[in-house]
């Protein structure tokens, strides 16, 4: 009886995994990127800004090779701007900030050769969050906290940008 059961159940998780796959279901994170991006070189002003490095890790992690030269690369990814930076957007009656926004920009194209794979693209993320005086160690680091989060939004808007090619 143990063996028609495990029987049993290793034809059900087979008929659910070639359904899974049926559907067209990928796990999170993979892409179809195109075969031209297979190995692919960052052009950016600043090799260390937080949209760079998290871009760079999502292409390898979609088993992108990121090329140190221009030479070795199929194409090209040239960040034209990379931007973040914060603003008030409210202030108390004594005129002292209230509620600060954060917001990156980037602007981005995709070139192969002479093929412009990706015409330029800008993208804009904003976050809002109040300000406390009483704790500023608190709130600079639920700024920096809500910057990493938009860095991964942008990011991901990319990378599924890059797959509709």
């Amino acid at each position: 009886m143990f063996e028609s059961r495990k029987t049993w159940i290793v034809a059900v998780l087979l008929l659910l995994a070639v359904t899974v796959g049926a559907c067209g279901f990928q796990v999170r994170g993979t892409s179809n990127l195109p075969a031209k991006m297979e190995r692919t070189y960052i052009l950016a002003d600043d090799n260390h800004s937080g949209f760079y490095q998290r871009l760079r890790d999502e292409l390898r992690q979609a088993d992108i090779e990121v090329v140190d030269s221009p030479a070795d690369a199929t194409s090209i990814f040239s960040i034209l701007h990379d931007v973040t930076s914060q603003r008030v957007v409210a202030v108390s009656a004594r005129n002292v900030p209230r509620e600060y926004e954060v917001y990156y920009i980037v602007s981005y194209t995709i070139t192969s050769g002479q093929d412009t794979l990706m015409d330029e693209r800008t993208q804009t993320q904003t976050r809002a969050y109040t300000w406390d005086e009483t704790k500023v160690l608190g709130k600079i680091q639920e700024e920096q906290l809500l910057r990493d989060a938009i860095v991964d939004d942008l990011v991901r808007v990319v990378m599924m940008q890059i797959s509709t090619l």
